[in-house]
């Protein structure tokens, strides 16, 4: 399996710029950001060369949604901001090379009909894989549970599938993050095995606390050899709240890391 360490949700004790070599030092050879634009493209560079570390995962920019507002991506007439926004993350994709970029729903928004949402998103998402399509990067995007996040747009697998057959865009895959969707009674191993070739990216946290493997109630043993077992060629990223030192939480990790 290839392993990323997700820098907005783990070594948060040290600056966003110092989180690449500590990803690196503990057996992380690539890593992901949720939103890496506090910092400028040169000093994510100049981190990611340093460390020696392949960055695979941004998001776009997702306006308001991080301080409980309803996002861009599923909001009619915010779509002037999604397309700047998409034009921002294009930019920082192509420095730091990703191989993914991930759009946020968003919530659906108060007077605003499901359908509607649902037309802009759509809307969005093939404007996001056209542009995305011309470096080389594919988009995804993704379920979020509504107990985390009340009113996101797409809350199931189902929800993602439905998405993505509509867009019909061959650039635009699933973002599946098994917290979520476990959050939300899901069978992880069939959704795995019989959807695969749309998932564009894995997260992982162990479910309910979102905490790391063996936390909870999650059998990562399974999951994980499952994936192993796919023909799945992306990455995984843990994307988990460490509750500790995030290097101390790394005890699920012994077993899969490859020697530096």
């Amino acid at each position: 399996m290839k392993f990323s360490a997700n820098l907005s949700m783990l070594f948060t004790e040290l600056p966003l710029l110092a989180r690449f070599q500590a990803a690196r030092d503990t057996g992380f050879q690539a890593v992901e950001m949720q939103f890496p634009y506090e910092a400028a493209l040169p000093e994510l560079q100049a981190a990611r060369e340093r460390a020696g570390v392949e960055v695979v995962l941004i998001n776009v920019p997702a306006g308001d949604l991080m301080q409980g507002g309803d996002g861009l991506a599923s909001v009619p007439g915010r779509e002037a901001a999604f397309h700047a926004a998409v034009e921002q993350a294009l930019g920082y994709a192509a420095g730091l090379g990703v191989r993914c970029v991930n759009v946020l729903a968003g919530r659906l928004a108060e007077g605003v009909a499901r359908a509607a949402a649902h037309d802009t998103l759509a809307a969005n998402l093939r404007h996001a894989a056209e542009r995305f399509a011309t470096i080389g990067v594919k988009v995804t995007c993704e379920a979020i549970n509504p107990f985390d996040m009340p009113r996101f747009l797409l809350n199931t697998s189902a929800d993602m599938l439905a998405m993505l057959d509509r867009v019909s865009h061959p650039n635009l895959a699933m973002q599946v993050d098994l917290y979520h969707l476990a959050r939300m009674g899901e069978d992880l191993p069939t959704l795995l095995r019989q959807h695969w070739p749309q998932i564009g990216h894995l997260q992982f946290a162990d479910v309910p606390g979102r905490g790391a493997p063996g936390s909870g109630e999650l059998d990562f043993q399974a999951l994980f050899g499952l994936i192993a077992a796919l023909p799945y060629q992306g990455w995984t990223g843990a994307e988990y709240k460490p509750g500790m030192a995030s290097a101390d939480s790394l005890g699920w990790f012994a077993a899969y890391r490859e020697p530096a």
